[in-house]
């Protein structure tokens, strides 16, 4: 009697497998929607324009980048998560919006580990940490000096409340012991257009949404909240340097598909974008705006890595005590 009940199963179980298959045989025959979170000028839309191309000469069709900014990316990862689970419409997800907003977000739309499918990770940048040039500051100690002599005046912009930019504005008043007003935009563009017209005084982001304007001078770089130096601006110190070694905040860009994407497309998806990635082109590309390329082995692997970052930084938003919303 039991293995006649199996039976059945074991009938879809086989046909789904053979439909995965098909799928995947004819996989992509449109184009692709490479949804981002947050409005051009950030990091996720550097990364997605760069990676979009040339996804989609390998794979033989175009794929188009689609801004769906607001909350912090999870509009954009909501939509991804109910739409049809076919391999046509993928997000660039990041640590925000993966594995900070299930804390930092009362209710929210999706669950990382049940409503995705995994793809791969596929690059990864540190924050950086800035200020109106005609700020009284030079770097991370003068700083904490001013913001200890005038308490609650200086504000910093980051993209959006509940990310890592604010989370890591957060660390640093943990760390320093100091009072920042924390000023959230829609998107690092915003964010930076009212630092250099002086609306707030500071601002914590990914390096290549404010590395234009630090190099140029219109911004004044202090610090890199990571463990090492960048190569496009060696002058730049680390937190570290300055003696906050624990500060320290990196942000990570991956792929996912909504769930139940079948795996023979998930895995084509994969294949396509580790040869994408893996291009020497592609590396100085993304190594020109401060951008390392980090990879997993397997969309198995990268399921792993999202449930270590999901407690990772749920420890981290429960001490800050960030809230989005």
């Amino acid at each position: 009697m039991t293995a006649g009940k199996c039976v059945p199963g074991l009938i879809v179980a086989a046909l789904s497998m053979y439909v995965g298959q098909v799928v995947a045989q004819t996989y992509p025959n449109k184009p692709i929607r490479l949804i981002v979170g947050f409005p051009p000028g950030g990091s996720n839309d550097i990364v997605a324009r760069n990676l979009a191309p040339r996804l989609g000469e390998l794979l033989g069709v175009q794929v188009v980048v689609e801004n769906r900014a607001g909350a912090n990316a999870t509009i954009a990862a909501d939509l991804v998560a109910k739409a049809p689970p076919d391999g046509y419409t993928v997000m660039l997800g990041s640590t925000s919006s993966l594995v900070i907003s299930p804390h930092t977000y009362t209710k929210l739309s999706y669950d990382t580990l049940r409503d995705f499918s995994p793809v791969t990770t596929i690059a990864m940048t540190p924050e950086a940490i800035a200020v109106h040039p005609a700020l009284p500051v030079k770097d991370l100690k003068s700083l904490i000096a001013l913001a200890k002599a005038k308490p609650g005046t200086l504000d910093f912009a980051s993209s959006g409340s509940g990310g890592l930019p604010h989370l890591a504005i957060e660390l640093l008043k943990t760390q320093a012991n100091i009072n920042l007003q924390h000023v959230p935009f829609k998107g690092a563009g915003p964010a930076v257009t009212d630092l250099m017209g002086g609306h707030v005084q500071g601002i914590i982001m990914d390096f290549p949404a404010i590395y234009p304007q630090m190099k140029s001078g219109k911004l004044k770089g202090l610090a890199l909240a990571a463990e090492k130096r960048i190569a496009q601006m060696p002058e730049l110190p680390t937190s570290g340097e300055q003696g906050m070694p624990g500060l320290l905040a990196v942000n990570w860009f991956a792929v996912v598909a909504p769930a139940k994407t079948p795996a023979p497309v998930t895995g084509k998806l994969y294949e396509s974008l580790m040869k994408v990635i893996s291009a020497p082109e592609m590396k100085e590309r993304l190594a020109a705006v401060g951008v390392e390329t980090f990879t997993q082995t397997s969309p198995d692997a990268f399921a792993g890595f999202l449930k270590d970052e999901l407690v990772r930084w749920g420890k981290v938003a429960k001490a800050s005590g960030a809230k989005a919303d």
